[in-house]
């Protein structure tokens, strides 16, 4: 039996990459131990969308009080319902992103069986998915004047662009937590 390592596969051996495929009559596989399994998963942790979607939520809820707030002291909002209409029109904003992205965190946390095709499948069912997230938050953002009638449209983008853009932030604080809790040890 002829070993050769996907390095010597890929770079043909000085020879062309299909004669190295073809020569090779088996791959020398050895599955991982229980132990070696336990040190992968602990180099390689599972991010859960469900810390996005909260930060998302936190940091929604964060600017529409501040909003509120700033708004009933400053008076710029006019009144006190103003000040509580502007808050609220963020609010929305920020719900428009957060309920569906919640939505969609739930859905793809759920398990594919393990069946030849699998991964077609959870991409398929993803990019299902996706479009329907964006569809909610287009109706989201279509029945805003019916549901909210004092709904101020810039404080409503404002909240919309903070939810979105917290998203890429979250996700940038989740790969530093999760680079910082890797042990240094290789196996």
């Amino acid at each position: 039996m002829q070993k050769l390592t996907n390095h010597a596969k890929n770079e043909g051996a000085g020879r062309d990459n299909q004669d190295a495929w073809d020569e090779a009559e088996e791959l020398d596989f050895q599955p991982l131990s229980a132990e070696e399994a336990r040190l992968w998963r602990q180099r390689h942790p599972v991010s859960s969308p469900w810390r996005i979607v909260a930060w998302q939520a936190v940091v929604g809820v964060f600017v529409a009080g501040v909003t509120g707030l700033v708004g009933l002291v400053s008076g710029w909002a006019g009144s006190a319902g103003g000040a509580l209409s502007m808050a609220g029109s963020v609010l929305y904003g920020v719900a428009a992103v957060v309920l569906p992205s919640a939505l969609l965190a739930r859905v793809m946390s759920r398990p594919v069986a393990r069946q030849a095709g699998a991964a077609g499948v959870a991409l398929l069912r993803f990019f299902i998915w996706e479009l329907t997230k964006l569809v909610l938050t287009v109706a989201l953002l279509l029945a805003a004047p019916w549901w909210f009638p004092g709904l101020s449209w810039l404080a409503l983008v404002g909240g919309l662009v903070v939810a979105m853009k917290v998203h890429g932030l979250a996700a940038w604080f989740e790969l530093r937590r999760m680079s910082r809790n890797m042990p240094s040890s290789r196996v």
